[in-house]
């Protein structure tokens, strides 16, 4: 796997190094010492996937708040999404950019979220799964979220969103 620092701090784009040849391929998608040598959090005890029928579906911004606060590594294995986090670490360099990527099932490059970032993505086919790897148990009680188009972020959505949930569209402006 080679580890490619984004622009915000602790945030990576991991992509596999492929063993090819007239069968196919063969990569490492997990390895604790690769994530450990990184800096990464390697403790995963959790994984998830979401799957999502609808080109121009929106989930997001989503975050779980100490004490339960997770280390998130996200794929698309089936259609394609742009994938965006925010940086909610008040002490950081980066604190309230975004950056976003997209992660298909064919380029099959992972984002590394660090604890203390939102996490939202864009469905740009139908019929579109990601796979969620986390480093905490889910605490529904811990659970937070900004709303997509809050001004205090700027994202730039690459099309018009037609599927979100009521509470994605509904969270309060950011105050911090």
């Amino acid at each position: 796997m080679n580890f490619t620092q984004t622009k915000l701090a602790g945030a990576y784009v991991v992509t596999l190094e492929l063993r090819a040849d007239e069968r196919g391929f063969f990569a490492r998608v997990w390895c604790t010492n690769e994530f450990k040598d990184n800096g990464l959090n390697p403790n995963l005890v959790q994984s998830s996937i979401s799957f999502n029928a609808k080109r121009g579906t929106l989930r997001g911004m989503h975050w779980q708040n100490e004490p339960f606060a997770e280390a998130k590594i996200v794929r698309c294995t089936m259609g394609s999404i742009f994938d965006v986090i925010i940086d909610l670490r008040e002490n950081s360099p980066t604190y309230k950019e975004h950056f976003g990527i997209n992660l298909t099932s064919e380029n099959r490059t992972m984002l590394y979220i660090p604890v203390g970032f939102a996490h939202g993505f864009f469905t740009l086919s139908d019929n579109t799964e990601l796979q969620y790897q986390m480093s905490e148990f889910y605490h529904p009680e811990c659970q937070r979220g900004l709303r997509w188009n809050d001004p205090a972020f700027a994202i730039t959505w690459p099309e018009t969103v037609n599927i979100i949930s009521e509470r994605d569209n509904s969270y309060p402006d950011f105050d911090r």
